[in-house]
């Protein structure tokens, strides 16, 4: 009877005394609360303090990422016609252009490539110029008698900062060069592409063969180590296509030849596109693969 009482009251003791609590141990916290511990770890010396562990820093190239061209699938240019026209059936041959795309190895933060082209079989039809010239002087008629569908110094400088931009293409006399500084119109201009420049010829004191030279010419610039253009319209040939991709590749290659020697530049891929349709790596061929396709069974469909 006496152990029985005894053992009563050991029970009840133990249901009075609260129950322990579990250690919790830095591993366990790790599995309860892992974003909490994963970025501390504890002070070299003194104090047993916390820090955050210093973030990982992320890889840099210097150079623009290029990639093994024989793990990739390419094609000739007939070849890369064909599927293209095929993605683009039933659409308008006037309003599909193709697109040509040219990868560059090159730094990062080097120099760009920049120039103008007169294709031989000219895509855009469209050009409408500008001249910056002195107001109500002989260059501002000369300018207007080549058809300039704006022309003017103080004028036209006010019509582009109301947004009153109706050309294209615009380029300033050697006279209204210093103006055109002092008018702070390159945040307006320059995301256009519009901002004339030396390097472009679009700064002349020759207005005549400025104009006549831009009639038909298309602008280039490399960014992001690619330069994109468009080579030709969906009703092109192959042999147009092929004469302006041809005359593309020579001007670019010339320039990358010409770049700065602390910033080498070299090509890297061609890659032919259309305005709906995916990009085609170019092989640097011309016939098709398929011996039944022949060039003539891609002539021009306007």
């Amino acid at each position: 009877m006496a152990s029985l009482n005894q053992c009563l009251a050991s029970l009840a003791r133990l249901s009075l005394v609260a129950p322990a609590r579990p250690t919790v141990t830095p591993t366990l916290l790790k599995f309860l609360v892992p974003s909490a511990t994963a970025p501390l770890v504890r002070r070299a010396s003194g104090g047993g303090g916390m820090r955050k562990r210093p973030a990982k820093k992320k890889k840099t190239y210097k150079m623009f990422r290029s990639y093994d061209l024989s793990q990739i699938e390419q094609y000739s240019l007939c070849d890369a016609m064909r599927y293209l026209r095929a993605i683009e059936v039933g659409r308008p041959p006037a309003s599909v252009k193709y697109d040509l795309a040219i990868k560059i190895k090159t730094h990062k933060n080097g120099p760009v490539l920049r120039n103008s082209i007169r294709l031989p079989f000219p895509v855009k039809t469209d050009t409408r110029i500008g001249v910056i010239c002195p107001e109500d002087s002989p260059l501002m008629v000369e300018a207007q008698q080549l058809g300039a569908v704006a022309v003017g110094q103080e004028s036209l400088f006010e019509s582009i900062r109301e947004g009153n931009i109706p050309f294209n293409k615009l380029i300033c006399h050697v006279d209204s060069q210093e103006a055109l500084k002092q008018a702070n119109l390159g945040k307006i201009l320059g995301p256009k592409g519009l901002m004339p420049n030396p390097k472009t010829k679009t700064i002349t004191n020759d207005l005549k063969a400025t104009v006549q030279e831009l009639i038909g010419a298309d602008e280039y610039r490399e960014r992001g180590g690619v330069v994109r253009i468009a080579v030709g319209q969906l009703g092109f040939t192959p042999k147009m296509l092929s004469e302006n991709i041809r005359a593309l590749m020579s001007l670019v290659k010339t320039d990358i030849s010409n770049a700065d020697e602390n910033h080498p530049k070299a090509l890297d891929e061609v890659v032919l596109s259309s305005t709906n349709g995916p990009g085609f790596s170019l092989n640097g061929t011309f016939h098709s693969t398929d011996e039944k396709v022949k060039p003539e069974d891609l002539q021009s469909v306007m």
